[in-house]
């Protein structure tokens, strides 16, 4: 029999060899593994192989009282079943204490945006060197076309039509949709391939590239976006879902589409789409307030 304390490392292992998860995503699993068990031992010795489900409720709600919100109690038991499922096919355990137990709900919260004069304001990069050009082409690319930051980095250079002004992206769940460049951004694209070759390793296919020819990845893009905010002076702070949400915000509110932006942005299911017209009533809602004369705060004499 497998000793039970080293069960979250068999079940990493499993994760990384056969699900061939990131490390990033590998190092959540290890976290909340490790945030339950603490939490658990508060109340004494405590083991995977004996946890019940009153045990985990009472874990759960002591982990909320301490300032864990709802969402990351919600990803931390998904974790947990997860792994106990795992555990139940090695035949190490019968039950899932996990299943029935449910985090306190957690407030959604609404995407932050820029408006139109932000954007344009962001996306007029100063400089002409490669670099410049790169970072102009990636966040009019990631606006035009709603993308994920990891679907931008995934991009190698057959999946981009320039003359046809679209491009294939490969989303999450490896689902692939095609979607339309936009004017400006198929020009700051047309410019990047242009000096592309003066940084791209001979045999890299990666559509963006760093310093070293190497494909660009997401913390690198996160990092850029944030220096060329900061740049700008936008207010707040810019990173690849701020111009994605954008994105979907700005076409929302002018095409009134959700179906249409659902497609684009590659939502399974529209309910996650729906955020923004919560984003487009409180725009909707802030207008009314300054503009109809029965709404509008009377000013101090």
């Amino acid at each position: 029999m497998v000793e039970e304390q080293t069960w979250p490392d068999h079940f990493l292992r499993y994760l990384r060899v056969e699900r061939q998860l990131s490390p990033h995503t590998l190092d959540n699993y290890r976290r909340d593994l490790s945030t339950l068990r603490a939490e658990l031992e508060r109340s004494g010795p405590a083991g995977w192989d004996r946890l019940t489900e009153p045990q985990l409720r009472r874990a759960i709600a002591g982990l909320h009282a301490r300032g864990l919100s709802g969402r990351t109690l919600q990803r931390l038991l998904s974790a947990l079943r997860s792994f106990y499922r795992f555990l139940a096919r090695e035949g190490w355990v019968r039950s899932n204490p996990a299943l029935a137990v449910q985090a306190p709900r957690a407030g959604r919260r609404l995407p932050q945006t820029l408006d139109t004069e932000q954007v344009a304001a962001l996306l007029e990069v100063a400089g002409d060197g490669p670099l410049d050009i790169r970072d102009r082409a990636m966040m009019e690319l990631i606006y035009s076309s709603g993308l994920r930051v990891s679907e931008l980095v995934r991009l190698d250079l057959r999946d981009i039509d320039l003359a046809d002004g679209s491009l294939v992206v490969t989303g999450k769940g490896n689902k692939m949709r095609r979607l339309p460049i936009g004017r400006l951004a198929r020009q700051a694209i047309h410019r990047w391939l242009g000096v592309r070759q003066g940084l791209a390793a001979l045999e890299e296919t990666a559509l963006f590239t760093g310093q070293r020819g190497k494909r660009l990845t997401t913390r690198a893009v996160e990092q850029r976006l944030r220096k060329r905010g900061e740049q700008q002076g936008t207010q707040g702070r810019v990173y690849p879902h701020r111009l994605r949400h954008s994105f979907a915000s700005h076409l929302l509110e002018s095409s009134g589409d959700l179906r249409a932006v659902q497609e684009l942005l590659g939502h399974a299911n529209i309910s996650t789409t729906q955020i923004y017209t919560h984003l487009d009533f409180q725009h909707l809602m802030e207008v009314y307030e300054q503009a109809h004369p029965r709404a509008r705060q009377k000013r101090d004499d």
